[in-house]
């Protein structure tokens, strides 16, 4: 049986390896230290939620935080915050 899916030239079959799927709980999010994309300086979107969440808060964080920073940060806030996730 074939997988229409699948291309033996297709270059990700060899190095992404691994399962998807089973019983590993909530796999969708990773520590933010752990994003390839974590040292790029934040979205337009964090810093939006981000400047709303530390006004409520009453702290003052720095313009240059990168994704992965904004992220810590906006879960600390919104741990502080009645804002929903």
């Amino acid at each position: 049986m074939s997988d229409s899916n699948t291309h033996s030239d297709d270059p990700t079959n060899d190095t992404l390896g691994g399962t998807l799927g089973g019983t590993q709980g909530d796999t969708t999010r990773k520590d933010p230290e752990q994003w390839v994309t974590g040292d790029e300086p934040m979205t337009g979107a964090q810093r939006s939620y981000l400047d709303t969440l530390a006004r409520e808060a009453g702290e003052e964080l720095p313009g240059d935080l990168t994704k992965a920073q904004a992220s810590e940060h906006i879960d600390r806030l919104q741990d502080k915050s009645d804002r929903t996730s």
